[in-house]
């Protein structure tokens, strides 16, 4: 019988897993600043002045180099990496104009008809998918 796991160790296996990002407390404490600017834009005056001057904008926020040319380019995979919660990064695209199923399209490479055709028939196939390690 093994011993328990250390939690570093658990969440550890979850790097591994392609194309998920798991929302820890070491994502949440790097992408603190990157989700509180997302949420800003739930009010029409932060929508008005980021569409106006994005950058300018940004220029508010204790963001790290990275996460400001992450969300100009509005890479949201990079942005997930970067500690962004998708739940908070929606408020980026839905200023953007873009649905939820527009926006998720653009992480996975497809178009959205390939995306909402790949979930209708049951999201996309394990195999080949389960573990980082097993593609090399």
């Amino acid at each position: 019988m093994n011993g328990p796991k250390d939690i570093h160790s658990y969440l550890a296996e979850f790097e591994d897993i392609p194309g998920t990002r798991v929302f820890t407390a070491s994502r949440a404490r790097q992408g603190y600043h990157l989700n509180q600017f997302a949420m800003s834009l739930m009010k029409p005056e932060n929508r008005e002045r980021w569409k106006a001057n994005e950058r300018a904008y940004l220029d508010e926020w204790p963001l790290s180099d990275a996460q400001k040319a992450a969300l100009l380019a509005r890479d949201y995979n990079t942005l997930l990496d970067l500690g962004g919660n998708i739940y908070f990064l929606s408020k980026v695209f839905s200023t953007d104009g873009l649905s939820f199923v527009q926006a998720v399209s653009t992480m996975t490479g497809v178009s959205v008809e390939d995306y909402q055709a790949m979930m209708k028939a049951g999201g996309r196939s394990p195999e080949g998918n389960r573990s980082k390690r097993e593609r090399r």
